[in-house]
C-alpha cells in the first residue's frame, strides 16, 4: 500500500511536470474549462446550496467566515487551549482552522479529531510557502521562493506545488497561504525578501502561475497574497503598519500584475495585506479593512470571483490589543470572506452578530461570503471526504520524489552573481583556507553543513564575525587573512539591517571591506551569500560572489561544489543588485527555460 501512495503521487506530479501550458506563457492564454479555476467553482449559486445557505442559522454563518489558529498535533492530555479550540469548532463559532507548530502524524489526528466534533466540515489550512515543513516537522522543506524562480523552470515551481499539495492532504490540510505574489523592488523589505519570485514582473507571473496550477490541480486551495503588494514597504506588518506609497499608475503597472495574473489565472484565494496605499484609498486605512481596495479595486475592477481572506488579524499593523469588535466589523464591510486569526475568535464572532442583528452588516453581506466559502468547500469534496487516512501519512510524508525534487530546486538555484576569475577556487598554496562566517547574531554555526563541507575538501580555519565579536578576533582573522590560499566570506543573514531588527555592525561592515581591499588582487577572495543576495549591495568591491537564497543545508552544500567546480551554478537573479559585472543578468524579458 505504501509503494502504491508513493507511486499515486508521484504519478500525479509528473502529469503536471509535463503539462504544456506551464512552460507557455502568458497563462491568460489557457484553456478555459480548467476544473480547479476559480471561475469553475465560484458561479451562480444552485438550488442546493442556497437551500442549506438559507436552512444554516445566523450564528453558524458568522462561524464559517472565521479562521482559528491551533498548533498542529493532537495531544491526548487536554490543553486549555486546545479545549478552548474544541469548543469553538463544536459550537460553530468558527468554519476553520489554521496549524502554525507541529508534526504530520499529530496533525493528522487532531484534523481528523476535530472535524469529527464539527458541526459543518471544517477549512483546515497553512502558510507553507516553501513545504507543508515551515509548519509540520516530517515534511519536505523546499526552497524560498526567490530560489525557486533563479532556477527559471516554471515546471519546477508547478512541480513543488503539486508536491505541497500531497503532503498537505495527507494531513487534512486544504488551503495554502501561498504564494507569495509581492514584487520585492526595495531591499532593504524586513519581512519579505526571499519569500518573493523577485522584483520583476514577468518573472513573478509565470512562476506563481505555475505554483498556483501545481497547489489547486493537486487538490489544494491556492492563495496568492499580500494584495495589493508588500514588496516596496520598509516597515514590517507584524509590528507596524507598512505604508505603499507609489502612484496608482504605477501600482497598475508594477505591484498588480502578479496579482491580477494570478484571478486570470484561476487563484481561487486572494489574501489581503495590512498596509495603507493612499493612492487608492486617499487615507492610511489599512488594505485589510478597505471597501475601496476589497470591494473596488479587487472585486470589480480586477473581477476576483474567489474567496479573499485576511491577513492575520492579531498582526500590530491591524490589531491595537483592545480593538476587536472595530477591526472584525470593518473587515466585513471592506468586503472580506474570511477572518484569519483573530486574537480571540469568539469575540469577533459576537461583535460581528451584534452588527447583523442591529443592522450594521446585512445578512445578505453575510450570505455573499458563505456561499463562496461553501462552493469552496464543496469543490473540496469535505462533505464526503473530511477524514484522512492515518494509514497513509507516513508514506506521504516526504516521499523519496519529493527529496529528489527539493534538491534539484536548491541544486539549480545557485548563482553567480558576480565573477572576475576566483570561481571555481584554484589554490596555488598548500595554506589553509579561512572562511569568515558573517552573520548577524552569535549563534554557534550559523553555518554549520557550509563549514563541513569546506573541511572535506580543504584545510581551512573557521572564524566567527557576529555582532559581539571582539577587536582580538578580528586581528586573529587579519593574521589568518594574510597567509591563508583564499578567502571565502559567507553571510546567514535572511534580510538586510533596518531599524528594528538585529543588524551589522559597522566594524562588521569595515573588516570585509578591508579584506576585499587588500587580498582579492593577490588570492581568490570569494562571497557567498547563504540566504538574502541584497547583503551584496552592502559590499559592492567584492569581485566574485554566489547566491543560494536560502541557508538550508543542501543549499550550503550546493554552494560549495559551485566553488570546486564539480557543479554548474545555472541559476539567474531573478532582482537587480547595486553591484556590477554581472554575467548573470537575464537578457530579456519574458524567458522561460524550463527544461
Amino acid at each position: 500500500m505504501k509503494r502504491l501512495v508513493q507511486k499515486t503521487y508521484a504519478t500525479l506530479i509528473a502529469a503536471i511536470v509535463t503539462f504544456p501550458a506551464i512552460a507557455a506563457p502568458p497563462f491568460k492564454a489557457m484553456a478555459e474549462h480548467l476544473p480547479w479555476r476559480a471561475e469553475e467553482i465560484f458561479t451562480p449559486a444552485d438550488s442546493l446550496l442556497l437551500r442549506e445557505l438559507n436552512e444554516m442559522p445566523l450564528s453558524m454563518k458568522i462561524g464559517q467566515m472565521l479562521i482559528a489558529d491551533s498548533p498542529g498535533g493532537f495531544e491526548t492530555d487536554n490543553t486549555p487551549q486546545q479545549e478552548k479550540l474544541e469548543s469553538l469548532v463544536r459550537s460553530g463559532t468558527i468554519g476553520g482552522v489554521m496549524f502554525l507548530k507541529g508534526g504530520m502524524f499529530k496533525t493528522a489526528m487532531l484534523a481528523n479529531h476535530l472535524q469529527s466534533i464539527a458541526p459543518k466540515p471544517l477549512l483546515l489550512s497553512a502558510d507553507m510557502e516553501n513545504g507543508a515543513a515551515m509548519r509540520l516537522e516530517g515534511a519536505t522543506e523546499f526552497p524560498p521562493a526567490m530560489a525557486i524562480a533563479a532556477t527559471q523552470r516554471p515546471r519546477l515551481a508547478a512541480a513543488m506545488g503539486a508536491a505541497i499539495a500531497a503532503e498537505a492532504k495527507a494531513v487534512g490540510i486544504r488551503q495554502n497561504y501561498a504564494p507569495v505574489g509581492d514584487l520585492n523592488s526595495n531591499p532593504m523589505n524586513p519581512v519579505i525578501n526571499t519569500r518573493s519570485f523577485g522584483d520583476r514582473p514577468e518573472t513573478a507571473v509565470r512562476m506563481t502561475g505555475a505554483y498556483i496550477e501545481g497547489l489547486q490541480r493537486g487538490g489544494l486551495i491556492a492563495t496568492i497574497k499580500h494584495f495589493p503588494g508588500h514588496g516596496d514597504v520598509h516597515v514590517d506588518s507584524h509590528l507596524a503598519l507598512p505604508v505603499l506609497s507609489a502612484p496608482k499608475e504605477h501600482l497598475q503597472q508594477y505591484e498588480l500584475e502578479p496579482f491580477r495574473a494570478a484571478i486570470g489565472q484561476g487563484v481561487m484565494s486572494v489574501m489581503v495585506g495590512h498596509l495603507a496605499v493612499p493612492a487608492i484609498t486617499g487615507t492610511m486605512t489599512p488594505a485589510t479593512l478597505s471597501p475601496e481596495i476589497i470591494t473596488g479595486l479587487l472585486r470589480q475592477e480586477l473581477g476576483f470571483k474567489g474567496l479573499i481572506i485576511t491577513d492575520a488579524l492579531n498582526m500590530k499593523a491591524l490589531y491595537n490589543g483592545s480593538n476587536i469588535p472595530g477591526i472584525s466589523v470593518r473587515a466585513v464591510l471592506a468586503g472580506n470572506d474570511l477572518l484569519l486569526f483573530s486574537p480571540d475568535p469568539a469575540l469577533t464572532h459576537r461583535s460581528l452578530l451584534e452588527a447583523v442583528k442591529s443592522g450594521l452588516i446585512t445578512e445578505e453581506r453575510i450570505n455573499q461570503s458563505v456561499l463562496r466559502i461553501m462552493q469552496a468547500k464543496r469543490w473540496l469534496k469535505l462533505q464526503q471526504s473530511r477524514m484522512v487516512n492515518l494509514n497513509h501519512v507516513p508514506a506521504l510524508s516526504s516521499p523519496h520524489s519529493h527529496r529528489a525534487l527539493a534538491s534539484e530546486l536548491s541544486r539549480r538555484s545557485i548563482t553567480i552573481a558576480k565573477e572576475s576569475g576566483s570561481i571555481p577556487l584554484q589554490l596555488s598554496s598548500p595554506a589553509p583556507v579561512l572562511h569568515l562566517i558573517l552573520s548577524d547574531s552569535g549563534i554557534a554555526h550559523p553555518a554549520e553543513a557550509f563549514s563541513q563541507e569546506i573541511d572535506r575538501h580543504w584545510h581551512a580555519t573557521h572564524v566567527q564575525c557576529n555582532p559581539k565579536t571582539n577587536p582580538a578576533t578580528y586581528r586573529q582573522a587579519e593574521a589568518l587573512a594574510d597567509s591563508a590560499a583564499a578567502i571565502i566570506i559567507s553571510s546567514t543573514l535572511g534580510r538586510l539591517p533596518g531599524p528594528g531588527s538585529r543588524h551589522l555592525t559597522q566594524s562588521q561592515q569595515k573588516f570585509i571591506s578591508q579584506l576585499a581591499e587588500k587580498h582579492q588582487a593577490t588570492k581568490p577572495l570569494v562571497f557567498i551569500a547563504l540566504g538574502t543576495p541584497y547583503i551584496l549591495n552592502i559590499f559592492p568591491e567584492i569581485n566574485n560572489s554566489i547566491c543560494t537564497f536560502s541557508t538550508g543545508e543542501e543549499s550550503q552544500r550546493n554552494a560549495v561544489g559551485v566553488l570546486l567546480g564539480k557543479q554548474k551554478a545555472e541559476g539567474k537573479l531573478p532582482i537587480a543588485l547595486n553591484i556590477t559585472n554581472n554575467p548573470q543578468e537575464p537578457s530579456g524579458h519574458g524567458q522561460d527555460n524550463s527544461r
